[in-house]
């Protein structure tokens, strides 16, 4: 009885496989480019993908449409003209003011968080660690979309009238208070007890985040209204760095308490004549960030004596430009690969070539039998494209191991997604089926007279 088509398709796929597996190493050597392309390539898009995800994070922790302002270092204090030097020009630095002025003045600008750092020892419980403390307002928390999990942040009248209260990070929580509740318990920063009242959400951030954009370590650090650090530990718009200087153990007191400053470091030595560390100007609009970082650089250059003594970060646009940049890096990277498949796929075909030669006899019996160019076409078609297929799982794994090796050994984060699984498994049958079709073309268009007759 006549065999059906799919029955002759069976069979001659039946006939592939039996003709890969009798030469499994010379198939093995004809995967090769293939299994390096599609590793190469399932590597480089999981750099890409997890290289995106960090950038998506990072947007997440800077907040949107946040322009960050810091002091830095003011080397423009005299001006020479001729042969006279011109007054000393004096800035009192980046202020509370200097928030407060822009949000007024602005319409563009929706919130503003001054903020002030220092580190202390803290002390609970019998345990003590160097923390940052951080003086902030709730606005913070809204900017940078940090989430309190328990308890509550604190309010406008503990705001105002400087309350001796915090928020702890998750690690702090985990370092001071492991098996109690913290809401309500003490924790001692320098010399001022600090009642906690909220703890923020664990965050899965880096130990050592991007200052550059704004990024603290939330788990890390303690909170407190930016009012309780000005007034219970040290106001810079008051005691000078020259003050500090000539008494490092002088003693301040507020009409509550006394701190030693000795206990307290700044968190920069471009602060010291500056009342806040960092000022973060959030944009209602995306559109309106450039234009309203321009007016807010003109603004402070006003009012600090016409001294640039502060610095405008905008986030958002450095991390696009970032984007960009490893964009093109993983496009370069990808046609790299890509180059590796096309000479995986050149050498099936010149492999596929030297088999038809090889096998020029079968061939002609198989035609004189009875077999259509059709068949040929198909068996020496799926030949080619099994070792291709062959070659593309083997390389997804080849590809999966060095992206876990890749995170494993220089901490950047791939990841292997299951869209980059399905792209390289579809471009290696796509190459076995192209750069196959031309071997087997040749053996299905050859004379089965000559071809018996061949030695």
């Amino acid at each position: 009885m006549k065999p059906n088509k799919y029955q002759r398709y069976i069979y001659n796929l039946s006939m592939a496989v039996d003709a890969v597996m009798a030469n499994k190493f010379r198939s093995f050597l004809t995967a090769l480019g293939i299994i390096f392309g599609v590793g190469a390539v399932i590597a480089m898009l999981a750099i890409g993908k997890g290289a995106r995800k960090e950038i998506i994070d990072q947007m997440k922790y800077v907040g949107v449409n946040n322009i960050i302002i810091t002091p830095k270092a003011n080397s423009d204090d005299s001006q020479t003209e001729g042969s006279k030097t011109m007054q000393k020009k004096f800035s009192k630095g980046l202020s509370i003011a200097d928030g407060e002025s822009i949000l007024k003045t602005i319409p563009t600008v929706s919130m503003v968080s001054p903020e002030v750092i220092y580190e202390v020892l803290a002390v609970s419980s019998g345990k003590s660690a160097n923390v940052s403390l951080n003086g902030v307002t709730p606005d913070f928390f809204s900017i940078f979309n940090v989430n309190i999990v328990e308890g509550q942040v604190f309010n406008e009248e503990q705001l105002i009238n400087g309350a001796p209260v915090c928020i702890i990070g998750s690690n702090i929580k985990t370092k001071f208070f492991t098996d109690t509740d913290p809401i309500g318990r003490y924790i001692k920063c320098g010399s001022i007890n600090l009642k906690v009242i909220g703890v923020i959400e664990k965050m899965a951030i880096s130990a050592s985040p991007g200052q550059d954009l704004g990024i603290s370590n939330y788990n890390e650090g303690i909170y407190a209204p930016i009012q309780t650090v000005l007034l219970r530990y040290m106001d810079r718009s008051v005691v000078t760095s020259a003050n500090l200087r000539a008494n490092s153990s002088t003693v301040i007191s507020d009409g509550n308490s006394i701190i030693s400053m000795s206990s307290i470091k700044g968190s920069s030595k471009s602060s010291e004549n500056n009342q806040i560390d960092k000022l973060v100007v959030h944009v209602a609009n995306t559109e309106d960030i450039i234009q309203t970082a321009e007016v807010i650089t003109k603004m402070l250059k006003r009012r600090h004596s016409d001294l640039e003594d502060f610095s405008i970060v905008i986030p958002e646009v450095l991390l696009k430009q970032e984007q960009r940049t490893k964009d093109i890096f993983n496009i370069v990277l990808g046609a790299i690969a890509s180059i590796s498949l096309i000479v995986g796929g050149i050498g099936i075909m010149n492999i596929m070539l030297a088999s038809v030669m090889e096998r020029t006899k079968e061939i002609g019996t198989r035609l004189a039998i009875g077999a259509t160019k059709k068949d040929i076409t198909f068996q020496f078609l799926s030949e080619a494209t099994i070792i291709s297929l062959i070659g593309g799982i083997v390389g997804i794994l080849l590809g999966y191991a060095i992206s876990k090796m890749i995170t494993s050994i220089t901490d950047i984060l791939t990841i292997v997604s299951f869209s980059s699984i399905l792209i390289s498994f579809g471009v290696s049958a796509t190459i076995g089926i192209c750069f196959g079709y031309m071997p087997a073309k040749k053996a299905a268009n050859q004379n089965p007279v000559e071809s018996l007759r061949y030695e």
